[in-house]
C-alpha cells in the first residue's frame, strides 16, 4: 500500500513539474498548427541544452520563470529544437532539428525565433544578453502588439 501512494505521490509531483516548465513541443508542424487553431506566435528556442552557458542561464532567469510561463501560456506554443552533447536524442529528432536550424539559418545558440499563428517570421535573437524575466516578456508583448 505504501508503494502504491508513493508512487501516486511521486507521478502527482512529476506533472506539476512539467506543468510548472510549460509544455515544450519538439514538432514544428504541430506547434503551427496550435499557434493556428489558437491564435498564438511559435516560440522556438534553438539550444544546447546541456553544454551551452548561455543557454542554461537563459533558461534559468528566464524560460523556466513564472512570468514567462504565464505570459507563454495565454500568447505563445513553445518549441525547444536541442542539440545535446551528453542527453540521448533519437536520431530522428536530431535530423529533423538540423533540418530547422538550415531553414531559419542558426549558427549560434541561444537562437530564439518567434513565429506568428500564419508561420511567419516575426523575430530572431542569437545569445542571450542577460535579460530578465520581465525584460524578455516586454520585448514578446512588443512583438505581438506588431
Amino acid at each position: 500500500m505504501k508503494t502504491i501512494v508513493r508512487a501516486l505521490l511521486l507521478s502527482f509531483i512529476a506533472l506539476r513539474l512539467a506543468a510548472a516548465e510549460g509544455e515544450w513541443l519538439i514538432d514544428l508542424a504541430k506547434a503551427q498548427a496550435q499557434a493556428k487553431t489558437e491564435k498564438k506566435m511559435v516560440f522556438m528556442d534553438f539550444t544546447g541544452s546541456d553544454w551551452c552557458p548561455p543557454c542554461k542561464a537563459l533558461h534559468k532567469n528566464v524560460l523556466s520563470s513564472s512570468e514567462f510561463l504565464n505570459y507563454a501560456k495565454e500568447n505563445l506554443v513553445l518549441l525547444v529544437v536541442d542539440f545535446p552533447r551528453s542527453k540521448p536524442q533519437s536520431e530522428a529528432l536530431r535530423t529533423a532539428n538540423e533540418e530547422l536550424a538550415k531553414k531559419f539559418a542558426v549558427d549560434s545558440y541561444p537562437t530564439i525565433i518567434v513565429l506568428d499563428a500564419s508561420g511567419k517570421k516575426i523575430s530572431k535573437e542569437s545569445g542571450y544578453d542577460g535579460s530578465n524575466a520581465r525584460e524578455f516578456v516586454a520585448n514578446l508583448k512588443k512583438l505581438k502588439a506588431k
